[in-house]
């Protein structure tokens, strides 16, 4: 087999959803071989991704790779247009591991379990090609697709309040992709040529203006998904509802889809228009930062707290995105990845500490450790991961933001001071309110309804595996970051030089200080 002209990414995404629609042709009564088909299946089309990336893809190379077109519906100008680069090679590469590993977690799924797994090998497919696709339609598309499965999770295997969880979900995403379908359709038919193709969008000359409008009509879409203050209300009451391999999906990938959307629309697709949103971004990120890890305190239930601690992580995404540094956007993948792994590790845990507690309030906890030694060590492991421990992942993203930005030309010395002041705050918050977490669980008194539960038992041998697997690259790229970083700097590299030399142009066509530009030090 001639591997370069293999379509490997077509194979990819459309490999677990056609093992999907084969679930209901199993005979199984218990749920036990379609468990174990979906297992298969998902370790299989992770080692597609692997092997892809592995013999097809040259770390060097910013530009697309593995590059696939076939006219889908040649009267709309929709093609089947796939490939893969800095940007998503790392994004698809997550997706792969943490729906393989979802798919672990979700063992003790006995209700309706084919229609369960029909949806995860659904939705795997859905994702990888939210990150692989190139043509805007079919973009639109499949981030629309996407959102049915999590719908149904929720829905059907959720909490109390899933319908109120999952209906709010729905609103929230499918009200902000109407922003990515006119904003996508206005772009396709802009100028004399027709085409939904992103590399050919991304050279059309819009105007200043029709920027802006592009920009902020997909900023709104991806601030949904991202979440970004104050469109980000539905993440707590889904993860507040979902079962732990929701939870996996959700923080591990969902949150990462709109992080990447806003580095290849916006940021790579309108460089000029960024310039003036930039400052925007900062500003939403250190809200994000600061009012996240502020509400987390006063969280009281369990997920609702994680899911607060995410909304804060992902504050410093957004930062490093509008650095306008080559170190500062690098960081703000390498958050993306690290945060997928971390937040995916602590929503397990504390579904398993639910599935033994059957409480998910703080108030109701205490010296839990005692009988779960195995999940304490664990999940202070992962909380260390959670508040960037020097040594994994987690520190190592956040300093690359930090420096990235503090090093930034594109701003005015002031607003660095305060930004960078912000967001030591919110580092100096993340440990107070996880570490505080972990007493309210593990130490103190321990509640004797609790102790005397037969349930209470230590995490076995599938959750120690599951950890491990999530440990074992948090604390890699902590020592190694180059492992990961190495995969997409090209591509980083390429796209903050266009950034930067966007910035000169606004500024001869306007007087505008207020958007913080020092246009003539980055021309320098």
């Amino acid at each position: 087999m001639n591997t370069a002209n293999f379509p490997w990414l077509t194979t990819i995404i459309l490999f677990p959803i056609a093992a999907s629609l084969l679930i209901p042709l199993i005979p199984d009564k218990d749920g036990k071989t379609v468990r174990w088909y979906s297992l298969i299946v998902g370790l299989i089309d992770f080692a597609l991704i692997v092997y892809a990336f592995y013999t097809g893809y040259d770390f060097s190379n910013p530009d697309l790779q593995l590059v696939e077109s076939y006219p889908w519906v040649p009267q709309l100008d929709l093609n089947w247009s796939v490939g893969a680069d800095g940007l998503s090679m790392p994004l698809i590469i997550l997706t792969g591991f943490i729906t393989t590993l979802a798919i672990l977690a979700a063992w003790p799924v006995t209700f309706k379990p084919k229609l369960f797994y029909f949806l995860i090998l659904a939705m795997y497919g859905g994702q990888i090609a939210v990150f692989a696709v190139q043509d805007m339609l079919l973009f639109f598309l499949v981030w629309e697709l996407e959102l049915v499965p999590i719908y149904f999770l929720l829905s059907i295997w959720g909490g109390k309040r899933r319908q109120y969880a999952a209906t709010k979900f729905i609103l929230y995403t499918a009200g902000g992709s109407l922003f990515i379908l006119l904003s996508a359709l206005t772009m396709g038919f802009y100028g004399d040529t027709v085409t939904f193709d992103m590399r050919s969008l991304a050279l059309k000359d819009f105007a200043l203006n029709f920027q802006l409008a592009l920009y902020a009509g997909f900023l709104i879409a991806y601030a949904v998904k991202l979440p970004i203050i104050p469109l980000h209300t539905w993440l707590p009451d889904a993860h507040g509802e979902a079962t732990a391999p929701v939870h996996m999906l959700l923080a591990g990938i969902l949150l990462k889809m709109g992080g990447y959307a806003l580095i290849r629309m916006n940021a790579q697709m309108l460089p000029d228009a960024h310039a003036y949103f930039a400052p925007v971004l900062v500003v939403l990120g250190v809200v994000n930062i600061i009012y996240a890890a502020l509400t987390s305190f006063a969280q009281r239930n369990l997920k609702r707290k994680i899911a607060y601690s995410s909304i804060s992580h992902m504050g410093f995404v957004t930062i490093g995105i509008a650095s306008f540094t080559d170190l500062g956007l690098s960081g703000a993948v390498l958050q993306m990845v690290s945060h997928g792994l971390i937040g995916a590790s602590l929503f397990f845990l504390v579904g398993a500490t639910y599935d033994r507690t059957h409480t998910l309030m703080l108030d109701e906890m205490g010296g839990v450790g005692k009988s779960m030694k195995k999940i304490f060590a664990m999940f202070t492991a992962c909380s260390m991961a959670s508040l960037a421990l020097p040594g994994m992942s987690g520190f190592v993203a956040e300093l690359m933001v930090f420096v990235g930005f503090a090093t930034s030309d594109a701003y005015n010395p002031t607003f660095k001071v305060i930004v960078v002041f912000l967001m030591a705050v919110g580092v100096i918050l993340t440990p107070i309110y996880l570490l505080s977490m972990l007493r309210e669980i593990f130490y103190g008194k321990e509640n004797e309804e609790l102790a005397s539960h037969q349930a209470l038992i230590d995490a076995e041998p599938r959750e120690v595996f599951i950890i491990a697997c999530l440990l074992v690259p948090i604390i890699g790229i902590g020592f190694y970051p180059k492992l990961l970083t190495q995969m997409y700097d090209s591509t980083t590299v390429q796209l903050t030089a266009r950034l930067r030399d966007s910035v000169p142009t606004l500024a001869q066509q306007t007087e505008a200080p207020k958007v913080s530009l020092s246009a003539p030090e980055i021309a320098n």
